[in-house]
């Protein structure tokens, strides 16, 4: 979430926390009321079918595991939640009686700008629960919110607000918002979002008639808000975040088989956003981060109603970008909500790191990319990191109600739970938080076993390794999943019931195992086990039959996309952090990784040597109660320059020491004017001169081709600054931050003594550099 107003201003505005909760309200509804919009007729045709299908709610199901622990914290708060302090913006906007309800705190009092967006969430979480469990408090909490918004949309015309409006603030906000005057930090139209996917999943799961007509009502308000639009109001509003309105209305026309939905999503594509990525272009810097992902989303959902590449093009470029570029190793991304540079991770290892929105949104797209393309089993690698090391850990295990939270500090001795107000990781609370993280989190923990398990015409498809039971009744069988992954490598599928005969069980082999074994009733199979493919099972399956998959796990230092010296310990799929209990860190600690010891086996327990002191790791996921850190500095922060083009490395001219020494490619003669400390800055990192003590730069601050590069005083001027390029074969270009050109050799020449200038990329490999580090 993001307005041009800080949300630590907003909170304060908000004022303090409220009083208990009020006592709910019973479940006897008003009569549903008459559909405002094109009623449903039959589901739409959709221009691009998938090929790969999740199972419907109900069909698998958690056993015991840290996963179902999560659920069922989740559950608790669902239950317990009181629906009449939901209902109190409504009510009061919509001009009806409060009904004595005392009103919530934090983004959801009644002097919040963007209040009531937390409401859908809870409908989508009450609803799929329901689906998913059976359980029958949800399912009563969500057709009474249902009864009492269609109360809330029917009194619009007492209070001046047009047909179908429903939300928690006055329609006049629109009219800011279109004329482009709105300065009080709302986001209307996220707000909206929220409400109609969470009324579509009650209409969806509970089959509510009622949910069906106040979404078909507020869905015919957007229309003829918009539809009055010019294309240039339209893409000027587009700059105020939006949520996912193109993909709820792109979703009501694929449920209803109404074009009008459709044509009313797309007017919701964001030129800005969407052009630079249908072209390739990463230009991500600087954007608030979840305001985009919710886009991409919406982008493969028309391109399956449309058939239109661009849509596709869109969303799998914003998906490369996001997970090859901007995503740290626990899966999250973003740094204080925005994108930083391309590949700038170590530079921004902060307290208000990985905003859980962002992450449970990339999970959401990645569903939808493998839907259409269930080969590509790097989708799921992603998947499985970012679930397991982020989303699993961001709830709080001591807590009855699985509160969240909002960031995932990366800082040296970060802490979950702990932090200045929303921004510094704190815990979520029953009723004066409702941060838009508590409200993806809530989705996040009823929909954890939804990825398991994928089926297509002919196949059923493991992506994840978790306890579960998956009952596949179109073909009479059950699948019992029984594991303690990732603790173990092993895995075991037992099949039951008719099992259908012939089909192929294709399973996930991620890209971070190596000799990966699969067996069937004890007997190992001749089948690919690629790291980053599926392996494929086709048999004729007898109940009883039993696969076992076992996937070796080893432990790996991961590199920062910036910062070689700086990294992730990675254990298959799990992020190991270090457990400083409650000691303050100021840097990255300097770690051996050749420590790094396993110390027990049936738990994920290590220890390793940090400063030169034993420091214990375990799972990110279970870093709970303790400062930690999941970066660490490693050897190698002090490199050599290597040229590609000549071998030579980069030193300065007669080992000078003076400022303005010009720097030059030179024998590797080990001399210390050879050797260049990376100091992290920011997005970007500073040479200092290992012999001089002095910075590399640009003479003069020349933007210009050619300019000579020489060694000054770090005085912090922005030519002092170069951005790492990763090229992925070892090499790198380095960019200067000022000039945006290339460090590279005068007139591309491979002799001694030839001097460094800065040069456009005109793909000489002399502005090509290998980073060789020597301490």
């Amino acid at each position: 979430m993001s307005s041009h107003v800080s949300r630590r201003r907003l909170l304060q505005a908000a004022g303090a926390a409220v009083a208990a909760s009020a006592t709910g309200a019973t479940l006897g509804s008003t009569p549903a009321r008459a559909a405002t919009g094109a009623a449903p007729t039959a589901p739409a045709a959709a221009a691009v079918a998938p090929t790969a299908h999740p199972f419907e709610p109900g069909q698998v199901r958690l056993t015991a595991s840290r996963w179902l622990d999560n659920q069922q914290r989740t559950l608790n708060y669902l239950r317990f939640v009181d629906v009449d302090r939901l209902l109190y913006n409504f009510r009061a906007n919509h001009g009806l009686s409060t009904q004595g309800a005392a009103p919530n705190g934090g983004w959801d009092a009644p002097d919040f700008p963007f209040r009531t967006h937390m409401q859908g969430h809870f409908l989508t979480a009450w609803a799929r629960t329901h689906a998913e469990t059976g359980d029958q408090t949800c399912r009563d909490k969500a057709l009474l919110m249902v009864a009492e918004l269609a109360r809330c949309q029917a009194n619009n015309a007492a209070v001046g607000f047009g047909d179908g409006y429903l939300c928690g603030f006055p329609e006049s906000d629109f009219t800011a918002l279109e004329e482009r005057t709105l300065d009080n930090g709302n986001v209307p139209y996220y707000v909206i979002h929220k409400t109609l996917a969470g009324l579509l999943d009650v209409w969806r799961h509970l089959a509510s008639t009622q949910a069906r007509d106040v979404l078909l009502g507020l869905a015919g308000w957007v229309d003829a808000r918009t539809g009055r639009l010019t294309r240039e109001q339209t893409q000027a509003m587009l700059a105020t975040e939006f949520g996912g309105m193109n993909a709820v209305l792109t979703d009501l026309h694929l449920l209803t088989g109404d074009p009008r939905w459709l044509a009313v999503a797309q007017r919701f594509d964001h030129d800005a956003v969407f052009d630079p990525l249908a072209a390739g272009l990463d230009q991500l810097a600087g954007l608030h981060a979840n305001t985009q992902v919710p886009k991409w989303i919406g982008a493969v959902r028309e391109y399956r109603a449309t058939g239109t590449t661009r849509y596709l093009d869109i969303a799998t470029h914003a998906w490369d970008f996001c997970v090859g570029a901007h995503t740290y190793a626990i899966g999250g991304n973003s740094q204080a909500e925005h994108f930083r540079a391309p590949h700038a991770i170590a530079g921004h290892l902060r307290h208000d790191t990985c905003e859980s929105c962002n992450t449970f949104n990339m999970l959401t797209l990645t569903r939808e990319l493998f839907t259409l393309d269930p080969t590509r089993a790097a989708l799921f690698d992603f998947y499985e990191r970012a679930w397991l090391n982020h989303m699993i850990g961001q709830q709080d295990p001591a807590s009855e109600h699985g509160h969240i939270t909002y960031f995932t500090p990366l800082n040296p001795g970060g802490r979950r739970g702990v932090g200045p107000a929303w921004g510094g990781g704190t815990w979520s609370t029953d009723y004066d938080s409702f941060w838009c993280c508590q409200g993806t989190g809530l989705e996040m923990h009823t929909r954890l076993m939804e990825s398991v398990y994928f089926h297509s015409e002919e196949a059923l498809i493991v992506n994840l390794f978790v306890p579960s039971v998956l009952t596949w009744a179109e073909r009479g069988i059950t699948v019992t999943q029984t594991t303690s992954f990732p603790v173990s490598d092993t895995t075991t599928l037992t099949v039951t019931g008719d099992a259908g005969g012939s089909w192929a069980l294709r399973v996930r082999v991620p890209g971070w195992t190596s000799g990966a074994t699969i067996s069937v009733n004890g007997a190992e199979q001749d089948v690919d086990t690629t790291p980053g493919g599926y392996a494929t099972l086709t048999r004729s399956w007898a109940s009883g039959d039993t696969v076992t998959v076992r996937l070796p796990m080893r432990a790996v230092p991961e590199p920062a996309n910036d910062d070689p010296g700086v990294v992730a310990l990675v254990y298959g799929p799990v992020i190991l952090s270090g457990d400083y209990g409650d000691r303050t860190l100021d840097a990255l600690p300097r770690l051996d990784p050749s420590s790094l010891t396993r110390t027990g086996a049936d738990t994920l327990a290590f220890t390793a040597t940090a400063d030169g002191a034993t420091v214990p790791l375990g799972p990110f996921h279970d870093a709970h109660g303790h400062n930690y850190t999941v970066y660490w500095r490693i050897s190698g922060r002090v490199v050599r320059l290597v040229n590609v083009a000549s071998g030579l490395v980069l030193g300065i001219q007669d080992m000078s020491t003076a400022d303005g020494a010009r720097a030059l490619q030179w024998t590797d003669s080990g001399t210390a004017d050879h050797d260049w400390e990376l100091v992290t800055d920011g997005e970007a990192v500073r040479f200092r001169n290992a012999h001089s003590g002095k910075v590399l730069g640009v003479r003069d601050m020349s933007t210009a081709d050619g300019a000579a590069v020489l060694q000054w005083t770090d005085n912090g001027t922005a030519d002092h600054r170069w951005l790492l390029l990763d090229q992925g074969d070892g090499s790198h270009l380095i960019r200067n931050a000022h000039s945006g050109k290339f460090l590279g050799i005068q007139n591309d020449a491979t002799t001694l003594g030839a001097f460094a200038v800065q040069d456009g990329d005109d793909g000489t490999p002399d502005n090509l550099w290998r980073l060789v580090h020597i301490g």
